[in-house]
């Protein structure tokens, strides 16, 4: 393995504790929620550069733009999609689906949540699914928390399935050139079976006491799902390029296309579409409009940890890590999948999973030449996505798509409470865990 370095920097010290001091106080302050966390993660990035660790020119190096490029594209096409109204229009079809049984309603929205989370991203899915299921709730005069609490859980769980789904998994295939498929068939039969096996407590819970009224059911029923739909056109011309990004991913990696290559075009050809027929002016409202409802906060805040891990990553302190991890596992490939999914699991159930994950990754890298090369460390890569994926369901803080919801409730007049969640989802997140462990020794041991 890389052996660590002692360059001096700023001051003369040393750049492995200027360096990992650095990453670890820009660590406890996201966790703090103190400051916003791109810019905690910008400023701590250019102390890489000004303290002398990286220079300019090799921050650079470390940006991974396939990962900010598939970012973007898929945020493009997600905020034109959801003008056409096609979200809503899901779930209130759901919902009549099961003859507006509340228990029915449960089970549909948390496959509807899961699959969306699966082909565009988790925080997109719950930022749309969330106040319809409010509206519902309210409708049949219930409270709203199982449902919230059962799409937070499907939504982190469905983000585990595909490349696109959840930021970790991303940056994993983004840093191991891992394709759309490798996701879906490595890491969709854990998630199947996740998903399915959590509808069992859910149904112990709370599923047997869910009642209401027939007029209640009725007032549900008589939602017309087509008025949610907006914009015909652009429902045709959102699902059009939707279903061309999704047939790019799938055969793109056998063409050596990149994903960030093809959401971009998808990105580009959706823009393209929908302001073909405007004049001027009014394009320039449109994409201003779009290119606003991109998470810039999220890309900045990327295009920063991108930078502190690489360099942290350069002086070696890694490298040192991950000796640790082998020793303390005795080097065998089994002890330190799980001590990875484990540990992911938990770290991400505490903490935000990406700076997480964005560490692991040089980790996992340096192991390489004492499992015999990439190939011995695919296991360790599917253990860090789904550790880190469903570690995020574990409390409200670990993942985004768990506070986006608690936001929603909470403006409705139904807070969620911290403890309240932990105690029920904490749990539920460690039997998922050691279903995916128990799959991982059955699948590559």
């Amino acid at each position: 393995m890389q052996q660590a370095t002692s360059i001096e920097v700023i001051f003369g010290w040393d750049s492995i504790w200027f360096a990992g001091v650095l990453f670890a106080l820009t660590y406890l302050i996201i966790v703090t929620d103190r400051i916003n966390r791109a810019i905690v993660a910008l400023f701590s990035a250019s102390l890489m550069i000004l303290g002398g660790v990286l220079t300019q020119k090799a921050a650079m190096d470390g940006v991974d733009f396939n990962t900010l490029g598939l970012l973007t594209g898929m945020m493009v096409i997600v905020a034109i999609t959801r003008r056409s109204g096609v979200f809503q229009f899901l779930a209130v079809w759901s919902a009549k689906q099961v003859k507006a049984d509340p228990w029915g309603i449960l089970v549909m929205l948390v496959f509807v949540t899961a699959l969306l989370s699966a082909l565009l991203d988790n925080v997109t899915t719950v930022l749309l699914i969330a106040p319809v299921t409010l509206l519902i709730s309210e409708a049949l005069r219930i409270k709203p928390y199982p449902f919230l609490f059962a799409e937070i859980f499907a939504s982190n769980i469905g983000g585990a399935a595909t490349l696109i789904g959840d930021p970790p998994n991303i940056m994993i295939g983004s840093a191991v050139n891992l394709s759309f498929n490798d996701f879906l068939f490595n890491l969709g039969p854990p998630v199947v079976i996740v998903l399915i096996v959590t509808l069992i407590p859910f149904y112990l819970i709370w599923g047997r006491s869910m009642h209401a009224t027939q007029a209640d059911r009725q007032r549900v029923l008589n939602y017309n799902e087509w008025e949610a739909i907006t914009d015909s056109r652009l429902l045709w011309q959102s699902l059009f390029v939707i279903s061309l990004v999704l047939a790019g991913f799938v055969v793109g990696h056998h063409l050596n296309f990149m994903p960030a290559s093809i959401a971009m075009f998808g990105a580009a050809l959706l823009l393209l579409l929908d302001n073909l027929p405007r004049k001027s002016a009014d394009q320039i409202k449109s994409v201003h409009t779009t290119f606003s409802e991109v998470e810039w906060v999220t890309i900045f805040f990327f295009l920063g940890l991108f930078i502190i891990v690489h360099g942290i990553e350069s002086t070696g302190l890694l490298s040192m890590l991950a000796d640790n991890i082998l020793e303390w596992t005795s080097g065998d490939s089994f002890n330190t999948s799980s001590a990875i999914l484990w540990g992911s699991a938990v770290a991400s159930a505490l903490v935000d999973n990406i700076p997480f994950v964005a560490a692991m990754i040089p980790l996992i890298k340096s192991m390489g030449p004492s499992f015999g090369g990439q190939e011995g460390l695919m296991p360790l890569w599917w253990s860090l996505a789904l550790g880190s994926c469903f570690g995020g369901n574990g409390s409200l803080i670990g993942a985004s798509a768990n506070l986006i919801v608690a936001g929603f409730a909470e403006r409705s007049g139904h807070p969620i409470s911290f403890l309240h969640f932990i105690l029920g989802a904490f749990p539920l997140m460690l039997l998922s865990i050691l279903i995916s462990n128990i799959y991982i020794y059955l699948r590559y041991f």
